[in-house]
């Protein structure tokens, strides 16, 4: 129980600027003024957020690139989110002109039901990037009551002008998507104050319809101190506080036992065998929610009533997983080809395996999340083991999803024997061109390529560094021992491998000997 003789937040607050303003207010100086509004001739901050010309077919059109099904949920989210933006737009222009008589608007915010891994999300943050706004996205089960201990809503608001990197008047144009907001519905039996469920709620009410939030937490001392130093710097303080009249507020979440309530209200209003028993059972169930269904979830009724506009997002099939996969712009397959493309490998899905793994994430019951669920479960050790083993393509087909283990075991076999090619390859490639500087045919020996390769994979290092190691003075050694025009390539044998610099002293010793004569050095195919 709080102490009465203990003064509030607000009167802390107000008692703390007090003693910091008498604290630094330098002598003779007088307080800045408040800032007298916007300059002549100079643009608002945040004007080219307001120029907003989108129809909601035109949202809805984007928003089918990235999500499949929920087309009614992409219908009211594209009405609700142009008319909340043409009226920001109305009131603007309005202030411009200097009109002051007050209009009735109801704030569309939203209220999206639906279960987990449908869209949810996934449907809001397209819109704020479509239409270029500062969004912010957290979820109901971090924040308290304001003045106890966890987050504060609004830090929202505050978090919107950071995304919009200080613009005031951008981020009031932002929206705000809380998720899990059923987490925070309150409990029938609960004893003393919920200050994070009831409490919460409350203390959005005040956010979803306008206030000016402070654009410092009145509980950081370490802002408020920061915020009076500022002040006494000289200069006009800018706006220091937030108005959410045109900021969207957009809450979602599964309702889990949302289903058993409308059940529950369709049966006692069923009379005999009037109404269809499986009614409820059906996807369309979710479509019916009322406002008494919310409430008696553990909604507050003036907090659903700040939530107009309902959103119902179906449960996803099979199907609808398998049009994800191969239609949408965000399909999780892109993000698999990419992985392995990263290491030089072309990933390929054939149409059984989209299928397939369409059927494994459906029984997984999570969304679209199943998908990735299933095909990292799926890819794991192909992610693994094939990087660096030679293999440059994978054909993700039905019976790699049904035999991964024998599939890789081919695939590291066939890839092993590319990457010893590629190897012996690369040496040859290194002393080409080692010759052709010195303008001789330089080859290396089968067993002196066997070598270079079991050093490559021994010590783990490109095989090019290994032979630019052993062979670093031939480039110089190899002048003294040039063949004349037409002679027959000089071949390096395995010992040329195992001691380089013997090799080429010797090599140099004969070509001296020899002199002008005809005979070959050794190690010289004639």
């Amino acid at each position: 129980m709080s102490d009465p003789t203990l003064p509030g937040p607000d009167e802390l607050q107000r008692r703390l600027q007090a003693f910091l303003q008498s604290a630094f207010q330098q002598p003779g100086r007088p307080a800045a003024a408040e800032p007298s509004g916007t300059p002549e001739n100079e643009p608002a901050a945040g004007d080219e957020v307001l120029e907003f010309s989108l129809t909601p077919r035109e949202i809805k059109a984007h928003l089918d690139r990235f999500v499949i099904k929920q087309d009614e949920a992409k219908k009211v989210l594209s009405i609700a989110v142009c008319d909340h933006y043409n009226h920001a737009k109305f009131l603007r222009e309005r202030e411009r002109r200097g009109e002051t008589v007050p209009v009735e608007y109801a704030k569309q915010n939203v209220i999206v039901t639906g279960p987990t891994g449908v869209g949810k999300t996934y449907l809001v943050r397209h819109i704020a990037e479509l239409i270029g706004v500062p969004f912010v996205k957290a979820d109901a089960t971090k924040f308290s009551e304001t003045g106890y201990v966890g987050g504060d809503v609004e830090d929202l608001v505050r978090e919107l002008v950071q995304k919009a990197d200080g613009d005031i008047a951008r981020a009031e144009q932002g929206i705000v998507y809380i998720d899990e907001i059923d987490k925070i519905a309150t409990s029938g039996n609960m004893i003393g104050r919920d200050v994070s469920g009831r409490g919460v709620q409350t203390a959005l009410l005040k956010l979803m319809e306008e206030t000016e939030v402070p654009l410092r937490n009145p509980m950081d001392l370490a802002g408020q101190m920061q915020a009076v130093m500022d002040l006494q710097r000289g200069g006009k303080p800018g706006r220091q506080s937030v108005n959410t009249r045109s900021i969207l507020f957009i809450v979602s979440g599964a309702f889990p036992r949302l289903k058993d309530i409308v059940e529950k209200r369709r049966k006692q209003a069923q009379i005999g065998f009037a109404a269809p028993v499986d009614a409820a059972n059906g996807p369309s169930w979710q479509h019916e929610v009322t406002t008494a269904d919310l409430i008696e979830y553990g909604m507050e009724a003036e907090f659903v009533g700040r939530l107009p506009v309902r959103v119902a997002c179906d449960e996803l099939t099979a199907g609808d997983l398998r049009k994800i996969l191969s239609e949408s712009e965000g399909s999780v397959l892109r993000q698999y080809e990419r992985a392995f493309l990263a290491f030089g490998i072309e990933a390929v899905f054939d149409e059984g395996a989209l299928d397939r793994i369409a059927e494994l994430a459906a029984e997984e019951g999570t969304g679209a999340r199943g998908l990735l669920t299933v095909c990292e479960r799926l890819l794991r050790d192909f992610k693994f083991e094939l990087p660096g083993s030679g293999v440059n393509s994978l054909r993700v087909d039905l019976d790699l999803i049904e035999r991964p283990a024998e599939r890789l075991a081919q695939l590291r076999a066939s890839g092993e024997d590319e990457r010893l090619r590629i190897l012996r390859r690369s040496a040859q490639d290194f002393i080409e061109r080692l010759g052709q500087a010195q303008g001789i045919v330089l080859q290396f020996a089968p067993g002196a390529l066997d070598l270079l390769v079991e050093m490559a994979v021994a010590r783990q290092k490109p095989v090019r560094d290994i032979c630019a190691e052993l062979f670093k003075d031939y480039e110089f050694g190899l002048r003294l021992v040039q063949r004349p025009a037409g002679g027959g390539p000089l071949v390096l044998p395995r010992e040329a491998v195992e001691a380089p610099d013997k090799f080429l002293s010797d090599l140099v010793v004969r070509a001296y000997r020899q002199g002008s004569t005809d005979e070959p050095p050794a190690g010289t195919a004639s």
